[in-house]
C-alpha cells in the first residue's frame, strides 16, 4: 500500500499538524493517530491529537493516549494553538465524521488538509487523499506510511498500530485477516508490541456494570429472517451505571449465531434518535445501508444515526435491509 508522493511531501515539508479521528473513537482511530503523531515527532514535527469524544477506557493503556484533546479541553490549551494550520483526518474522511463541522469556536485556521482512511463510503474532502478500501485497518496504512517516511518502529508506535489492526480484524477473526496482516502483526511484536496486553485491554476489561448492561441488551434481542436486532436505552445506562463506551463490540455477538446474516445494534442518544451499528456476514453490504442515513463504513461493518423514536428507527433500518 504505497502512500501518495503528495502525502509524503506534505508530512516532510510542513509542521504543526492537527491529527483528528472520528467521533466515538475506536482502537483503529486512536492507535493510528497516536502512531502517526509519534513518527512525526521523530521527524522534529509538532502535532496535536484531537477527538470530539474522550479516549474510551479500553484504549487508555495505549502509550500516548493521554495526549488527546477533546473539543472542550483544546480551547484552554497552549497559547500557540492557532498556529496549527495543517489538518490530517485519520480513519475518517470528512469533518462531519469528526463532529468538527458543527463546532464554531475551535481555535484553528486550517490551511491544508489530508485524509488517511480505509472506509468504503467516502466524500470528496481533503487537499491530499489516501483512501484504500482494501486495507483491513487504517493502522495498516499508517504502518506502510511510516516505512516510506523511514521513521523508527518504536515500541510505542508498534503498540498503537497493533491495537488498530487487532480491533478492525476482530482479533484476527474477520475475513480481512490476510497473510500480510499476520506478517505485519509479527513485525510489530518483534518491535515490542504486546499481544496479551492488547487483547486483555481491548476485549477482556469489562466492568461488572458493563456485563450487566450486556445481559440487559441480550434480553432485547429480536430475530427475524436472519436479522438480529438489539437495543440499549438511556434508562439501561442509568440502571447499570455505564456509558456508551461500555457498548463496544456488543453488535458483534448476535452475529455469532450461524443463521444470523445481519446484526443490528441501536443505542438511544441524548438527542432525538438512535445510533445504529450494523454487522454482516459474507457478501451482504451494510455500508450501503448506512450511507442511506448519512453514515458509512465497510461492507461488513458500518454505522449511522436514525432520527425518531425506537419503533421508527427499527422499522426504517429493517425495511432497508430487506430491500437490499
Amino acid at each position: 500500500m504505497k502512500p501518495p508522493i503528495e502525502l509524503l511531501d506534505f508530512l516532510k515539508t510542513e509542521d504543526r499538524f492537527v491529527i483528528a479521528t472520528h467521533i466515538n473513537p475506536d482502537g483503529d482511530g486512536i492507535g493510528s493517530a497516536i502512531a502517526l503523531s509519534e513518527a512525526l515527532k521523530q521527524m522534529g514535527k509538532r502535532t496535536l491529537l484531537l477527538c470530539r469524544d474522550a479516549v474510551p477506557y479500553i484504549c487508555k493503556y495505549l502509550p500516548g493516549s493521554d495526549r488527546f484533546f477533546t473539543y472542550e479541553t483544546v480551547k484552554t490549551a497552549a497559547a500557540d494553538i492557532s498556529s496549527y494550520k495543517n489538518l490530517i483526518l485519520v480513519d475518517c474522511n470528512h469533518p462531519s465524521r469528526t463532529g468538527m463541522d458543527k463546532v464554531n469556536d475551535i481555535p484553528f485556521d486550517i490551511r491544508k488538509s489530508a485524509v488517511i482512511d480505509h472506509h468504503e463510503t467516502d466524500r470528496d474532502y481533503g487537499d491530499i487523499r489516501w483512501i484504500n478500501r482494501e486495507a483491513p485497518a487504517t493502522a495498516m496504512m499508517i504502518y506502510d506510511l511510516l516505512k516510506e517516511l523511514g521513521t523508527r518502529m518504536s515500541k510505542d508506535i508498534a503498540d498503537n498500530i497493533y491495537a488498530g489492526i487487532l480491533v478492525d480484524t476482530g482479533n484476527f477473526r474477520h475475513d480481512n485477516t490476510s497473510a500480510e496482516v499476520l506478517r505485519i502483526a509479527a513485525d510489530l511484536v518483534d518491535a515490542g508490541a504486546q499481544p496479551t496486553q492488547a487483547y486483555r485491554s481491548l476485549f477482556e476489561s469489562w466492568s461488572n456494570g458493563r456485563f450487566l448492561l450486556f445481559i440487559k441488551t441480550l434480553d432485547t434481542m429480536e430475530i427475524k429472517d436472519g436479522i438480529a436486532m438489539v437495543t440499549i436505552t438511556k434508562k439501561m445506562f442509568e440502571e447499570t451505571g455505564t456509558t456508551a463506551d461500555d457498548t463496544e463490540n456488543f453488535v458483534e455477538f448476535p452475529r455469532i449465531m450461524k443463521d444470523i446474516n445481519v446484526s443490528v445494534f441501536l443505542r438511544e442518544m441524548d438527542s432525538d434518535g438512535y445510533k445504529v451499528s450494523l454487522r454482516s456476514k459474507g457478501g451482504f453490504n451494510v455500508a450501503k445501508i448506512a450511507a442511506e442515513f448519512g453514515g458509512g463504513g465497510h461492507k461488513n461493518a458500518a454505522g449511522c444515526t436514525v432520527k425518531g423514536d425506537l419503533q421508527t428507527a427499527k422499522r426504517e433500518i429493517l425495511s432497508r435491509i430487506k430491500a437490499s
